[in-house]
């Protein structure tokens, strides 16, 4: 075996036993915090709950069905976000429901965190829960993240909603979303006080009200299109302690089915991760192709046992997630066709970029 093929061979080798390896153990699942629907009834009043909604007709209902199950004193506040359907009514129908009718967008914000610059006016309460208005909490959930945010001192915590997996391309490309989240944002990083990283769930996040003012609230991030990392950032660097974990008692109720809406989900802020950055859309590139393409590579050649290896590695890697979210582990095998879906994503939302595109969605067109 000659050199350079050796140390093509080692190359993806090294990277997936590696992160096997790291300390920081990005691929696993142990920050979780999960629903308990046997807990007694707990006083939430010291929440109030921000949903904007914008043309959520077809899920605001369970949303805050989920919302009425969680305990008593719970306040509400939807700020219906220009909807053209019938989401105030069904909303202002809920008991301890607020429905603020959402003002114009102005310039140089994004529609989310208008919404939520609005309601925030109305917030009187030690603590806001940010809610996404596809979002239902199972029974027990709140109690059990509030009782986390206080036992750990920790003044931000979110987690990551259990999103719908009722096709194939969901149960392809989902949980890997979830994965790479976690590659991308190792969790147990950023909920230390190191601030190299600072990551959030937008779905579901619990924050001190007078953490979420000093740290300048959603004017100082009006137009974040990935808000919720922005905001933990933030919040992190004023001085405050921050929690991210998964749940599967976070459920997400917007149905994907397809690959045109998983695409449109992930291209709206692919290329905004990469800071719209052409270099490091090609580093990644190259990266990708290392990681998942030299391995096949190399199973035909002397070096095929270092190929072998390196895909035992990658897929070793995520097994925790499929098991966690009660999948087959053979989909492990296909990890590596969604690694070339999402980087297809990636170039499309840079594509759309360089078009003058910064960002869709909503119905609403965000220009570079």
């Amino acid at each position: 075996m000659g050199l350079l093929e050796w140390i093509a061979a080692s190359l993806p080798a090294l990277m997936w036993v590696g992160l096997l390896l790291t300390p920081w153990r990005p691929w696993s699942t142990r920050e979780r915090i999960e629903a308990d629907p046997h807990a007694a009834s707990v006083d939430l009043s010291q929440i109030t709950v921000l949903i904007p909604a914008r043309n959520e007709a077809d899920v605001i209902g369970l949303t805050l069905s989920g919302l009425q199950a969680q305990g008593s004193g719970l306040q509400i506040i939807v700020v219906d976000d220009q909807s053209t359907d019938d989401t105030g009514n069904i909303a202002a129908a809920f008991p301890n429901v607020r429905v603020i009718g959402g003002q114009p967008l102005p310039q140089g914000w994004a529609g989310k965190l208008w919404a939520l610059e609005q309601g925030n006016a109305h917030v009187h309460t030690p603590m806001t829960l940010l809610l996404d208005a596809d979002i239902q909490l199972q029974p027990g959930l709140l109690p059990a993240l509030l009782a986390h945010k206080q036992h750990d001192n920790r003044q931000f915590v979110s987690l990551m909603a259990d999103l719908r997996r009722t096709s194939f391309w969901d149960r392809l490309l989902l949980p890997a979303f979830v994965y790479y989240f976690k590659l991308l944002y190792p969790f147990s990083i950023s909920n230390s006080s190191s601030r190299l990283v600072a990551a959030a769930a937008g779905g579901c996040i619990l924050v001190d009200t007078q953490a979420l003012q000093q740290a300048g609230a959603f004017a100082s991030l009006r137009n974040a299109l990935i808000d919720d990392c922005t905001l933990a950032r933030q919040i992190k660097n004023a001085g405050y302690r921050t929690w991210l974990g998964l749940s599967r008692g976070v459920v997400s109720l917007r149905p994907y089915g397809n690959l045109r809406s998983i695409h449109d989900m992930v291209a709206r802020s692919a290329f905004t991760q990469l800071g719209y950055s052409t270099l490091l859309l090609l580093v990644v590139t190259v990266l990708f192709a290392i990681a998942y393409g030299l391995p096949f590579a190399m199973l035909g050649s002397p070096a095929w046992r270092l190929g072998l290896l390196a895909l035992a590695a990658m897929m070793l890697s995520y097994v925790p997630m499929l098991r966690y979210y009660h999948m087959r582990l053979a989909w492990a095998l296909l990890l590596p066709l969604g690694a070339v879906l999402y980087l297809g994503m990636t170039w499309s939302s840079a594509i759309r970029y360089w078009r003058g595109v910064r960002s869709k969605w909503k119905d609403r067109t965000y220009s570079t």
